[in-house]
């Protein structure tokens, strides 16, 4: 076993891999393949937020770090009484393998296989492969393959909750004259006119762009870079006080202030239909700098 990793095991039963190299630490929860933490060790502050109240329990995800939304993300199209965002993000997922890189970093393969719970929201046969790389940069792959005899469709996404200053202390930019669905306006359609900020309960997605964004922090002095690859959408959500307050588990008073969420996704008129015996990979990757 790399001696850079370690497995552990919590009271309730969850098994993490803990990762500790040269160049950063974090945390994978083998619940849902779910990176909870992680920290460049040059970083002066974590970069993702995780709830002070976050539930590590069987079968309920974790809210914080970078939760895997598939086969679906948002609402099961059609049935309501299945997972949100689908359950990979809930799921047992198995370590494959792992392997300490050249450059100080540590790579991590995990699998997720059909369960017999997980058959019966599915009509097809599928492999579910994600690779992590933990270094200086945060890295994420995730590679579905149809092994069914028909084509299938998914939508997808990395959830990622990131730490910030303050909601009202940061901007986002890279999404500059992207079409957007508004949440919160009836799902009406828009142009993103400049850099994002933030007054108010946020949920929008942004389609048909693979630009990367950028998370300026004045508050820390520093900017988070979301790379992507084989994503045309981008989902930027903040839930504010009201809704944060209703949902539980977004930990202390106050604690929303700290976090927004910027997902790497495909879904809407972005969901990918795979053929068969084909994969389809969506990559996004972040980095922090400093000033």
């Amino acid at each position: 076993m790399n001696k850079s990793i370690k497995i552990t095991d919590e009271n309730d039963g969850l098994q993490f891999i803990e990762i500790d190299n040269s160049l950063a630490v974090a945390r994978i929860a083998l619940q849902g393949g779910h990176v909870d933490w992680w920290r460049p060790k040059s970083a002066n502050q974590d970069v993702l937020w995780r709830s002070s109240n976050a539930r590590y329990e069987k079968g309920r995800s974790i809210r914080g770090g970078v939760p895997i939304c598939w086969p679906w993300f948002g609402h099961h199209p059609t049935d309501g009484t299945y997972c949100v965002h689908g359950f990979a993000r809930v799921a047992p997922w198995k370590l494959q393998n792992s392997t300490q890189l050249k450059n100080g970093a540590t790579k991590i393969v995990l699998t997720m296989n059909p369960s017999e719970d997980q058959i019966k929201q599915l009509t097809y046969d599928y492999e579910l492969e994600l690779t992590v790389l933990v270094g200086d940069s945060l890295s994420l792959n995730l590679k579905t393959t149809n092994l069914s005899n028909h084509p299938f469709t998914i939508s997808e996404g990395y959830h990622t909750y990131f730490y910030v200053s303050d909601i009202e202390n940061i901007k986002i930019t890279g999404l500059e004259n992207s079409v957007y669905t508004d949440k919160f306006d009836n799902f009406n359609r828009g142009i993103e006119k400049g850099a994002i900020q933030f007054y108010g309960p946020f949920d929008r997605v942004y389609s048909n762009t693979s630009n990367d964004c950028y998370i300026e922090d004045e508050g820390l002095n520093r900017v988070i870079t979301v790379k992507k690859s084989n994503s045309n959408s981008t989902v930027v959500w903040t839930p504010w006080k009201r809704k944060a307050m209703e949902m539980g588990d977004m930990g202390e008073t106050d604690e929303w202030r700290r976090m927004i969420c910027v997902e790497t996704a495909n879904l809407l008129e972005n969901s990918v239909v795979i053929y068969p015996k084909l994969s389809h990979s969506i990559a996004t990757e972040y980095s922090v700098q400093e000033y």
